[in-house]
């Protein structure tokens, strides 16, 4: 039997990212903004494919749409939209089987939590969007903008699980304690025990990414969408969504699509990056700028992954 108890929630604190915290924090050096828990918005909720999908929705004007990754919900961007919302409508929607909206008996592959963006997109009427993306939000909000480029005015992305960062091409890239934590993440005996079982996606390695200290309030907002195992399906199937050495097929196809839109299209794009960052390098970002049309690489400042 493979050793489950390696990668506990607690190991995973340590091990996920390859790097350990307090060091990140002193070389960081600098205060860092205040940050609050609290979600002063209204949840909506429009039915989308026979469930609900929700959102929030503030603000007047030209549109952005906010969209999250794996393990997040809206609540991520409760620090960003007052600043958007003053003159245009800010939108952040709740991936299907995430946040607050429904979980339905699906697959929660890629293709499932996009075809559930695009409807939802239709169904708003939402039209000349600017969107904001992070994690795999960035390769969902992409594949949009790929297949509805005619909807899109611009596009803003930080830590986004789309290229240049994927496809992978191997393993032997990725950094050791990094591949073997996502390893753990795919194998078909220790993924559930981790993420189901232990919760460790969200007790291990999302404040693992985060420079700060995230409060009792803010880790109990993140837990709210995943009091059961049962309920956890959508955070265990993202990691195995990522196309490493080819696997899965079907979404190394989908960041070809996004890396060929990303390289000709004419509308304005932003990449965040922060140091030393995760998945987004300085080195990572300044190559999506030289390599993508009309794209900029703006620095943010010290962060990890939840910049």
């Amino acid at each position: 039997m493979k050793r489950l108890k390696t990668f506990t929630a607690t190991a995973i604190v340590g091990a996920a990212a390859g790097f350990t915290l307090p060091a990140i924090a002193q070389e960081a050096g600098a205060e860092q903004p205040v940050t609050s828990a609290e979600f002063p918005f209204e949840v909506e909720a429009v039915r989308i494919m026979g469930s609900d999908m929700a959102f929030v929705d503030v603000g007047e004007g030209p549109v952005v749409l906010f969209v999250h990754g794996n393990p997040t919900s809206s609540y991520l961007w409760r620090n960003v939209i007052p600043h958007v919302a003053d003159d245009h409508r800010a939108i952040a929607v709740d991936l299907i089987g995430m946040g607050a909206s429904e979980k339905p008996d699906i697959g929660y592959t890629f293709q499932d939590h996009y075809a559930y963006l695009e409807q939802f997109i239709g169904a708003m009427d939402l039209t000349d969007i600017t969107l904001v993306l992070h994690d795999w939000g960035g390769g969902l909000g992409a594949y949009y903008a790929a297949n509805n480029s005619e909807n899109v005015r611009a596009i803003a992305m930080m830590e986004a699980a789309a290229p240049p960062v994927l496809p992978i091409p191997s393993w032997e890239i990725v950094d050791p304690q990094t591949r073997e934590t996502f390893q753990a993440f795919r194998d078909p005996e220790m993924g559930p025990q981790i993420i189901l079982e232990q919760n460790g996606f969200i007790e291990g390695l999302l404040p693992a990414t985060i420079l700060r200290t995230l409060s009792d309030a803010e880790m109990d907002a993140y837990r709210a969408p995943y009091p059961s195992p049962e309920s956890r399906k959508p955070v265990l199937v993202w990691p195995n969504e990522i196309p490493i050495e080819g696997t899965p097929a079907r979404n190394v196809a989908v960041m070809e699509d996004i890396a060929a839109w990303l390289t000709t299209s004419s509308q304005p794009k932003l990449v965040l990056y922060a140091s030393p960052g995760l998945i987004w390098s300085s080195e990572v970002a300044d190559l999506a700028a030289q390599t993508f049309a009309n794209t900029e690489a703006r620095f943010v400042g010290a962060g990890i992954h939840f910049i």
